[in-house]
């Protein structure tokens, strides 16, 4: 049979047993244990009725704990809920930012009419199409268009990789394509599109000068 426990009385005080100092009951302690010896019919609190006063300031004392705890889960749930709706507010805002520039950008290279659109509503700047008819068809200002563009874009001493890591060619060189020129992915095809467009440019002159 399982041995009954010791009366409270007849045991030491665990605090003291552990080397710590006793702690006394509050007033407002003091007078719950009055009234609960009263309640018994006591005239004065027992050791029960203190120790029932104590148990019940340390019940408090979980409970408030057990509280702050979930407080602080609760918090923490959600802060990361949050951040996870800014995370996705941002991903989608990135996702809608792609979209966007992709519809402006045409695959084949230069930009689509709603990409120059976007360019004039950004910079004010007022992009046309490239010129993609043949050298005979071309007016003037069509000439000077296109001699300045391929001068510019691939006359240039230092110029930006034609192609990717994947031997794609990149959006500089898709570019020709725009202006009815074949896409390069050398140097030296880069160089012949700008010798075209010096050529453009000394008609141009030419015709400019009579």
């Amino acid at each position: 049979m399982a041995k009954a426990s010791r009366s409270p009385w007849k045991r030491q005080n665990p605090r003291k047993r552990a080397g710590k100092a006793s702690k006394h009951l509050s007033p407002a302690q003091k007078s719950a244990a009055k009234a609960r010896a009263r309640r018994a019919g006591r005239r004065y609190p027992n050791l029960a009725d203190n120790m029932r006063m104590a148990a019940k300031k340390t019940s408090k004392s979980k409970s408030s704990k057990a509280k702050a705890s979930k407080t602080k889960k609760s918090a923490k749930k959600k802060s990361a809920k949050k951040a996870r709706k800014r995370t996705a507010k941002k991903a989608a805002k990135a996702s809608r930012k792609r979209r966007a520039t992709a519809q402006e950008k045409d695959p084949r290279g230069g930009l689509t009419a709603a990409g120059r659109k976007a360019f004039a509503r950004k910079q004010g700047a007022r992009l046309r199409p490239g010129v993609t008819k043949k050298e005979s068809d071309m007016t003037l200002q069509e000439m000077r268009r296109k001699g300045s563009w391929a001068v510019r874009f691939y006359g240039r001493a230092k110029l930006p990789p034609l192609v990717d890591a994947k031997g794609q060619p990149t959006r500089h060189a898709l570019s020709a394509h725009a202006w009815g020129e074949p896409v390069p992915k050398t140097v030296a095809a880069a160089r012949r599109i700008a010798a075209k467009g010096e050529r453009l440019l000394a008609r141009y002159r030419r015709a400019k000068a009579k």
